[in-house]
């Protein structure tokens, strides 16, 4: 069962913008409520509406930027039979849905021009026309936006109408992100590890080693509060065990020497055991090295096909000549490992 999220820290900056937004809850005006991603604007749009006199109504949810702008209209305001093709029977927008309660615009800053007008008279008069009708339907809307963008910049740049900010912004709620709230680090990531052990069976949650705490600690954390949840839990669900303090924390769950488009030196091969890239020998100077002609790529192409041989023999030597294990270490087919060993006279 998947429980419900919560707002939880106890950083100065983080209970002043909780704060902030409690107060605001009981006025009847747009908010706006600004963050970076995953700083938990969802969760303050909620507050904001179960704190208010509307917490008995609807609390509708819209992200503007998960719809084509075609499409944004018709979800926002809703459209009658015929407005357009496929449209054999109209139905409500999401402001008829959340007539009497709060219309949460998540990502409001990727809005249209043409969407951004019709938002303006909504919010300034309470009144909208659905798409293929004339009809004028009033509604009793809040609305909450939310963005990680910097609106003000964006209406120096003619990107968003400034009248519709003037509206949108009776108050202003800023949430700091994590990489401000270092002392919420080690209270969330308890929080996240102790759901995830119920999740997955445990007796319960003995904490995280000292390595794995001082590695959640230096993190940036750019996803911030929702990053950090990803984190935890995949740390406890790749860790495995119910009784030993979780030691190591996998920060990306796509890391993997064999990630398609990186190439990696065979991890078979340690730092100190790689061959030194062979110097270049001019032709015919009894081996002593030289200048070569950079019009010439021959010497070139001796000193990357000795370099290659060094490294097959070092992993061969590694693997104990077994063929498909140096090839494995390798991240070649055995095939391709076979080709290689002919090309330099090995087998």
């Amino acid at each position: 069962m998947q429980l419900p999220a919560a707002l939880i820290g106890h950083a100065p900056s983080f209970l002043d913008a909780i704060e902030h937004a409690t107060r605001a809850a009981a006025i009847n005006r747009p908010v706006l409520v600004i963050g970076e991603r995953g700083t938990g604007k969802e969760l303050i749009a909620e507050r904001l509406h179960r704190l208010s006199p509307r917490w008995s109504g609807p609390l509708i949810t819209l992200n503007c930027a998960a719809l084509p702008e075609n499409l944004l209209d018709a979800e926002l305001f809703g459209y009658d039979t015929g407005a357009f093709t496929g449209a054999t029977r109209g139905r409500p927008g999401r402001f008829e849905d959340a007539d009497g309660g709060t219309l949460f615009l998540d990502e409001i800053a990727t809005l249209s021009q043409a969407a951004q007008e019709r938002l303006l008279r909504v919010v300034e008069y309470g009144e909208l026309t659905r798409l293929g009708s004339n009809r004028v339907i009033r509604v009793d809307v809040r609305v909450v936006g939310a963005t990680n963008e910097d609106l003000p910049a964006l209406v120096a740049a003619h990107q968003f109408r400034a009248d519709l900010l003037d509206r949108l912004s009776f108050e202003v709620v800023t949430l700091p992100p994590l990489r401000a709230r270092a002392d919420d680090i080690p209270v969330l990531a308890g929080h996240f590890a102790r759901r995830m052990a119920v999740e997955l069976g445990w007796a319960g949650f003995t904490g995280f080693s000292e390595a794995a705490e001082h590695a959640l600690a230096a993190h940036d954390w750019p996803g911030n509060v929702r990053e950090l949840k990803n984190v935890v839990e995949r740390s406890l669900y790749r860790w495995g065990d119910a009784v030993e303090p979780v030691g190591h924390i996998v920060f990306d769950a796509f890391d993997s020497p064999y990630r398609p488009g990186i190439r990696h030196l065979p991890s078979i091969i340690a730092a100190n055991d790689a061959p030194a890239l062979p110097a270049l020998v001019a032709p015919g100077s009894g081996g002593s090295p030289a200048i070569i002609d950079h019009s010439s790529i021959a010497d070139l192409r001796l000193a990357v096909a000795s370099y290659e041989r060094d490294i097959l023999t070092a992993a061969l030597a590694k693997c104990r000549h077994n063929q498909r294990a140096t090839a494995t270490a390798l991240a070649l087919t055995y095939d391709q490992l076979r080709h290689a060993l002919k090309r330099h006279n090995m087998l």
